[in-house]
């Protein structure tokens, strides 16, 4: 492909939902969400919609559509994962009750695109794709049901068509500070380590700032990222 069939239009998703909880990492056992979306979960999202090996996606800007609300939560967790070595899990003996400081009441439109990766064949083209994802989001299909950073959280979405208007975002300016940007994989590491990210993921970072509602987010290869 020459470099003009490389990569998609801007493409927009508004996604809401009751609940989220995008997790910051350096909370180590209670779940503290940050303010607003991440780009890797707005990523997931939109994987989940469509995902093709001959595609990458890369989000370029989140709106935050609803105040920032907050909602404080005790639930039930399990302290502990199954593996080959422990068969057998007993749900009382390792129930734990934890607090989780979540979000509530959310709404986001995502602007994103696409490019085309080493793994598309002649016969695969952003046309192609750019169709396929606009269909399946204007149907409400997914491979997966898509959440808000948590499974139980479900996240709603339709499409956003360019001869429709933008969903006004919130008039806020905040400074969010250092927020995580996506997790790098190793990819002969996860051969290796299938059910663990011990050495084979790399978590990246990035300043964000809110401006009048809007979260830019740079490019996967700018300077402004971190890792």
């Amino acid at each position: 492909m020459n470099g003009s069939t490389t990569k998609s239009r801007l493409l927009r998703l508004k996604v809401w939902g009751e609940n989220a909880c995008f997790t910051r990492p350096e909370m180590k056992v209670e779940r503290v969400s940050y303010d607003i979306m991440t780009p890797s979960a707005a990523r997931g999202i939109l994987e989940a919609i469509l995902w093709k090996p001959a595609i990458r996606w890369q989000v370029e800007r989140i709106d935050v559509l609803r105040p920032v609300r907050w909602e404080s939560v005790r639930r039930n967790e399990v302290g502990s994962t199954m593996s080959p070595r422990t068969p057998h899990l007993f749900i009382e003996d390792q129930r734990q009750q934890r607090a989780g400081l979540f979000l509530r009441d959310v709404a986001y439109t995502i602007h994103a695109h696409f490019e085309m990766t080493d793994k598309a064949g002649p016969e695969n083209t952003p046309i192609k794709y750019q169709e396929m994802f606009l269909r399946r989001a204007e149907k409400g299909q997914s491979f997966n049901q898509p959440y808000f950073g948590c499974r139980e959280f479900a996240a709603n979405f339709a499409p956003i068509f360019h001869d429709q208007s933008l969903p006004e975002p919130i008039a806020e300016n905040i400074d969010l500070g250092w927020m995580l940007y996506d997790i790098r994989h190793d990819t002969r590491a996860d051969k290796q380590n299938s059910h663990s990210c011990t050495g084979g993921c790399r978590p990246l970072f990035f300043r964000a700032k809110l401006d009048n509602g809007c979260l830019m987010v740079p490019p996967l290869d700018s300077e402004e990222v971190r890792g």
